[in-house]
């Protein structure tokens, strides 16, 4: 089981642990719209998928801008989500005020569906574990960190490198 710590203090991870090679688990988040969106929206196309605690810290900030402009540099079908336990309508406000539009932001806050999924559910704040996965367009996992403390950085280029390796497959 994957240990992680959030703010230096070890917290418990929640589901199941995905690793490179399952098939990618599905979930239902939800949109800023409110709609529903599970892993078969984007069937066919490459996924980076980013869980963070919360968009509205500096380093979840940072990632998410940071992967927005990876993403948007490759030549090739990528859908990019990031996912949080903040509201649809937070995750919005959050869209507009940074001014980005390549990423899908959806909310794990009702169901947890996500986290459990896949792992990153942090029990003692109800919050998701940092971490990254990618998902090829057959739905293979291809790539996984969690990230070991929560507000730490994850492997940018090894995640990007991933995603470019699996366009190629």
């Amino acid at each position: 089981m994957v240990q992680v710590t959030f703010i230096n203090k070890p917290v418990t991870l929640v589901g199941n642990e995905v690793k490179v090679g399952d098939q990618a688990p599905d979930f239902t988040v939800l949109a800023n719209d409110m709609s529903p969106v599970t892993l078969k929206d984007s069937e066919g196309k490459v996924r980076l998928i980013a869980s963070v605690p919360s968009l509205d810290t500096g380093v979840c900030d940072a990632e998410t801008r940071r992967f927005n402009e990876e993403v948007a540099s490759i030549d090739g079908d990528v859908a990019f989500y990031t996912v949080s336990v903040d509201l649809p309508f937070a995750q919005r406000r959050w869209c507009a005020a940074a001014g980005i539009d390549g990423v899908h932001t959806v909310s794990d806050y009702r169901e947890l569906s996500f986290g459990e999924a896949y792992g990153v559910y942090m029990k003692e704040n109800r919050l998701l574990a940092r971490a990254v996965f990618v998902i090829n367009r057959e739905g293979q996992v291809t790539y996984v960190e969690y990230v070991p403390e929560g507000t730490s950085h994850p492997n940018y280029e090894a995640a990007i490198d991933a995603v470019k390796a699996a366009l190629a497959e």
